[in-house]
């Protein structure tokens, strides 16, 4: 039995406006074979496809266009008032104002086509209240947020799959990339520093979405030493200075969202501008040149997939450009016999990041990073160059008592064939204080005067309070 074909005003109108210099024609007529809902997912696909289109006679402007699609899916106001507007006008120019039996909830058939091709779902309700968002993770219909360093479930989830693999081809979509068989995961990162991943089926055993907010600030060590914040004691502070002062080379470790990265551009920002720093991320996150625009400081994004753009090559350029320190986020593989040489090569004061459980850990996982690449060196010799040049002092980070904490700085140094950690100072989470258990070693007191001897830490601090059961001995211990 053949069906009867219903007359579409909208349809009839797209037609007519599909004629017209510069209008794009809908495909399909809309509300001839399909029903309501039909009508109305072509007309998102119609939509959505419209959005994506390149905008602007810039490149600039094209990713400024992308940017601004971007922040309209993860929820910035501005940006979405202007993304309707949009499709408002799409609508207005196919004199299509309503879809003849299909009911929504939303204002407008705008509104409508918005929250289908931009809206995050359930999502809107968690991004309504921003404060202290500093991830959602999605895994399924399951949603989980994470607040001032601390992961609970929310009291949304999705209905259904569907909704979260629409959210991923609307944001791939908009990114030139894609998520399907043949690709099954795919990243999208905005210029403020908000990171979005996502993974499909296949890859992982259900679809994902992991939106990290970029909330690092421009921190300061005496803000991080305030009861506010209680990630470092007074103490600490002028510790850390000194450290800085001397041009030891820092490794700090901790798991994600512990306060690496803030402590990282407090240190940073107690530096002198004219001091020349390169950083080199896989994303940028520390935003240097925003937060500190006086800075001398190149920052280097890396991208490991494309071999003219690796963290090596990236090193290479950088150890041309007179670099006084450099800033490497997170030692990996392919880097970590470049970094070694960088930091035993003329440029003292380097800090990294690095994945281990423990400071005792950290010589050795670098180590078999550095052997990876099949020369032939001793373990033994490789594993003292670089406790004696690259993990002069180390730090760990933790999430604390509700507070991310400075739990542990440690001096690193090489003996009977191993490495030693002699412990600075240890946060002792059951007194909420820090312990101070040894003072730096005899070497490590002398470059400490050397670099901070005179410094003023301020209301008449100096280097001797950092330490004061060395004040009258005049140096260190062993």
């Amino acid at each position: 039995m053949q069906r009867e074909v219903k007359f579409s005003p909208s349809a009839f109108s797209a037609k007519l406006w599909a004629k017209e210099p510069g209008a794009a024609t809908i495909v399909e007529a809309i509300g001839t074979e399909s029903g309501a809902q039909r009508d109305f997912n072509r007309l998102a696909d119609d939509i959505r496809s419209y959005l994506a289109l390149a905008r602007g006679e810039t490149e600039e402007e094209k990713r400024e266009y992308n940017e601004s699609l971007n922040r309209a899916v993860l929820g910035y106001t501005d940006d979405r008032e202007h993304i309707l507007a949009v499709i408002a006008d799409r609508l207005l120019r196919q004199r299509i104002h309503e879809l003849p039996g299909y009911n929504h909830l939303y204002g407008t058939l705008a509104e409508a086509l918005f929250a289908e091709v931009i809206g995050m779902n359930v999502l809107e309700l968690v991004l309504a209240d921003r404060d202290g968002l500093e991830e959602i993770q999605v895994v399924g219909t399951r949603i989980f947020e994470v607040r001032e360093g601390n992961s609970a479930p929310s009291t949304y989830m999705f209905e259904s799959l569907r909704e979260v693999e629409r959210i991923q081809q609307n944001l791939v979509l908009y990114n030139n990339d894609r998520i399907n068989p043949r690709k099954r995961w795919a990243e999208v990162m905005l210029r403020d520093g908000t990171r979005v991943t996502m993974t499909g089926f296949g890859f992982t055993a259900l679809p994902t979405l992991t939106l990290r907010f970029y909330t690092v600030r421009r921190f300061q060590l005496a803000q991080l030493s305030t009861p506010e914040y209680g990630t470092i004691s007074e103490r600490l502070r002028m510790m850390l200075l000194a450290v800085l002062d001397a041009r030891f080379n820092v490794v700090i470790i901790g798991p994600t969202n512990s306060g690496k990265t803030n402590l990282i551009k407090a240190l940073i920002g107690e530096l002198p501008d004219e001091e020349r720093l390169v950083t080199i991320e896989s994303r940028h996150e520390l935003m240097l040149q925003r937060d500190f625009p006086s800075k001398n400081v190149i920052e280097y994004e890396v991208d490991e997939e494309d071999v003219q753009h690796r963290s090596t090559q990236a090193f290479k350029l950088a150890l041309r450009q007179s670099p006084q320190r450099i800033i490497h986020a997170e030692i990996r593989d392919d880097d970590a016999n470049i970094y070694v040489r960088a930091c035993t090569r003329g440029h003292a004061g380097s800090m990294t990041t690095l994945h281990a459980n423990a400071l005792e850990d950290v010589p050795e996982a670098i180590t078999d990073m550095c052997m990876l690449d099949g020369r032939g060196m001793s373990p033994e010799r490789l594993s003292k160059r670089i406790t004696e040049y690259v993990t002069q002092i180390g730090i760990e980070m933790r999430f604390e008592a509700g507070k991310r904490r400075l739990v542990r700085l440690a001096e690193i140094s090489w003996k009977d064939g191993s490495p030693v950690v002699r412990e600075w100072a240890l946060f002792n989470e059951k007194s909420m204080e820090w312990s101070y258990p040894k003072p730096p070693s005899d070497q490590a007191w002398s470059k400490l005067v050397m670099g901070g001897g005179v410094r003023d830490y301020g209301a008449g601090l100096t280097l001797q309070h950092a330490w004061p059961e060395l004040m009258e001995a005049g140096g260190g211990s062993g």
